[in-house]
């Protein structure tokens, strides 16, 4: 079956989740200027890029190329530049950063230990990421609740020590995600109809079988509570903010 046929069933209280999700992107836009999307391209990501059209709000898009992306993500690429009118931003590992790694431990280091897997991540994602962020004092992200234990009590805004994380979605399941796919007719990455529905770097993602967690595919070979990159893992200088709406009024401009 294609993503859409399987996944397409909504919660009852759908249509008030949308409503909350733009008011949401619209209260934080309202105090914090310089907000950009972090977009791994799977298909929370799609929705909240519609999501700030709908808002009404002018924030970029960015995604991290970490050198090991499917050729069906990049794709999303220009569709997206094209339907909405942007430039996505591109932010790549540094060159000889990645280079060294790979000399040093080899393409598959990954497998070999957390620790190298992590450090891998660290090359293509994280340090990437501190430069797609310099300069923003939020960015938002498709995080949902249901994705995993890790990402249960994910809040809607988090204040980092730099910067608010804002997720829109946190309370979307994954039927309201393709529901809203199907409404407005998004582009989405075709690994999804190959029961793929969390897509990072090829060597690290595979399809999942019936019954499997939803994020079995990311990093199988780890034990459940490592299957982290660092992007989404709260530190301890990062706070839930609740109320959303009065907690952002009250921080910092």
């Amino acid at each position: 079956m294609k993503a859409l046929d399987l996944y397409n069933t909504p919660s009852s209280d759908f249509a008030a989740k949308v409503e909350r999700s733009i008011a949401l992107l619209q209260e934080c836009a309202a105090t914090r200027a310089r907000l950009t999307q972090a977009s791994s391209l799977g298909a929370e990501d799609m929705v909240v890029t519609h999501l700030l059209k709908l808002a009404g709000i002018d924030a970029g898009v960015f995604v991290l190329e970490t050198g090991k992306l499917h050729a069906e993500t990049l794709a999303l690429i220009p569709k997206i530049e094209q339907r909405y009118g942007i430039s996505v931003q591109v932010f790549r590992p540094r060159q000889e950063a990645a280079m060294h790694f790979v000399r040093k431990n080899g393409e598959e280091a990954m497998y070999q230990s957390i620790e190298l897997r992590k450090a891998c991540c660290d090359i293509r994602k994280m340090e990437p990421l501190a430069r797609a962020l310099a300069g923003h004092d939020g960015w938002i992200t498709g995080l949902r609740r249901e994705q995993s234990n890790a990402r249960a009590e994910v809040g809607e805004v988090i204040q980092e020590a730099a910067r608010v994380k804002i997720s829109p979605l946190v309370e979307w399941t994954w039927g309201d995600v393709w529901h809203f796919i199907a409404e407005h007719q998004l582009d989405f990455n075709a690994l999804h109809d190959q029961f793929f529905p969390s897509i990072g770097c090829a060597p690290c993602t595979r399809a999942i079988s019936v019954g499997e967690d939803f994020r079995a595919g990311r990093w199988w070979w780890e034990q459940e509570g490592a299957k982290e990159c660092g992007l989404h893992v709260q530190s301890d200088a990062s706070s839930p903010l609740s109320p959303p709406v009065s907690s952002i009024e009250r921080a910092p401009s």
